[in-house]
Order: structure tokens, then sequence, then C-alpha cells
């Protein structure tokens, strides 16, 4: 390897650990003034209002940022093909219906299927907009508290926080959606077509399977997927993920 090569892959190592140390720095430097006791702050009247004054722009900051994650996610998966040609979160048929594909493949049918599953994905793509409202209420409601645990968490913890605060009523949300667009692009009669031909086979076994629930099951996985990817990314490199004020938090 020559010198001039030499000193590329050099300039490339310190960048990636430069970058590394940043991402270490900036959540750490959030983490601790989170974890600021109140003596502390109360030392010094000045250096306490100063504190109080982060700790308000950071969990702000933070909450801006997961609010543009989430609005990127819902339009990223709500638009045609956004869960049916991205194979991490491309919905499949529902285990049950899979070996009826299986079957039908063999006999030169498994287009029935293939189109079946073209229309839960269009059902998902549908109904994820739905999503949009909801995020937003879960980081409004997102208190100091909630914002303090979410720095000291897991690398997944903010993600964790919406689901748990709207998994319940996003699956309200959406499975009427669900249902609607099921029945408007032709998957219930799909299914019938596919389940009418898998029943002229001979032996086969009786099959169940409720199209509607597993869209929605599916349809939530993905979205929590990229709210996980968003948050991680958040964590990573916020100077290309957040807000101005969360740039003139940290120096960005």
């Amino acid at each position: 390897m020559n010198l001039y090569k030499q000193s590329l892959l050099a300039l490339a190592v310190t960048a990636g650990l430069s970058n590394q140390v940043f991402a270490q720095s900036w959540w750490e430097k959030a983490a601790s003034i989170f974890t600021q006791t109140t003596e502390e702050s109360q030392a010094d009247t000045v250096s306490g209002n100063s504190q109080q004054l982060a700790v308000e722009e950071i969990a702000q900051a933070f909450k801006q940022a997961l609010k543009i994650g989430s609005e990127k996610v819902v339009s990223q998966l709500g638009t045609t093909d956004g869960f049916n040609a991205d194979p991490q979160v491309h919905i499949p048929l529902p285990a049950e219906l899979e070996k009826v594909k299986a079957l039908l493949g063999k006999v030169g049918m498994a287009s029935l299927a293939d189109d079946l599953e073209l229309k839960l994905n269009r059902a998902a793509e549908a109904a994820t907009p739905k999503a949009k409202a909801l995020f937003i209420q879960a980081i409004q409601e997102m208190s100091f508290n909630d914002a303090r645990a979410i720095y000291e968490g897991e690398k997944d913890s903010a993600t964790q926080y919406f689901k748990q605060k709207m998994s319940t009523q996003l699956s309200a949300e959406m499975k009427p959606i669900i249902d609607q667009t099921i029945a408007e692009v032709g998957a219930v009669q799909a299914l019938d077509k596919l389940m009418g031909e898998y029943k002229d086979i001979p032996f086969v076994s009786s099959v169940k399977t409720n199209i509607s629930d597993h869209v929605v099951n599916k349809g939530m996985e993905g979205i929590f997927h990229y709210i996980a990817k968003e948050e991680a990314a958040i964590r990573e490199n916020p100077s290309e993920q957040t807000t101005a004020l969360l740039k003139k938090v940290f120096g960005l």
C-alpha cells in the first residue's frame, strides 16, 4: 500500500472514530443534564436557571426530532408500495395460507396467492396515515420524566414508549380502514377464489384465517420497525436527523 492510500485509510478511520465519539458525546451530554440532582441545580440560582433551560430545550428538541422521524415513517409506508416493495416490512400471507399457496403452486395457480398478498399490502398502505395523529399526540403527552427515562433507557426506549402509548388506539384506528380497503381492492374475493381452488384439491385439510387482523398486526410491526430505525438515527447522528433547536442545544 502506497503512502497516499495509507493516508486515505487513516483519514477514514479517524473520521469514523470521530463520528462515533461525537454521537456518544452528544447523547451523554443530554443524559448528564437530565440526571443532575436538584441540590446541584439549587446551589447556584443562575446556574440552576440555566440548567433548567437546557433541560427544557433538550426535551423539546428531542420531541421535535421524534415528530419529524415519525412523520417520515408514515409518509414512507403510507404510499403505494410502501409495504409491498419493501422486503423489511412486506406483509406475507398468513402462515395458514402459505401451505395453500405451496399446494396451488404445484398446479400452476400460485398467482392467486400472489394477488391476495399484494392486496393485503395495499390495505396496510392505505391505513398507515392514521398513525400520524397518534404519534403527534403521544409526543405532545411526553412528560419530562418520560423524556428522561428515554435518555437513560435502552436504545429503543422511545419506540417502546410509542408502542405502550399507541398500540391499542392505533390498532382500533387502522382496522376499519383495512377492512374497507380489503373490500375495495377485492381481497375478500381473492381469498374466496384462492380457497375455492384449494378445496378442489383432494385430501387437503381445512384452513381458517383472519386476514384483517393479520394486516393490522403486520402493519403495526412495520411502522414500529422503522420508528426504531429513526430513533437509532437520532441517537447516532443528530445533525442529520433533528431540528435547529437540537443543533442549538448541542452546538452542532
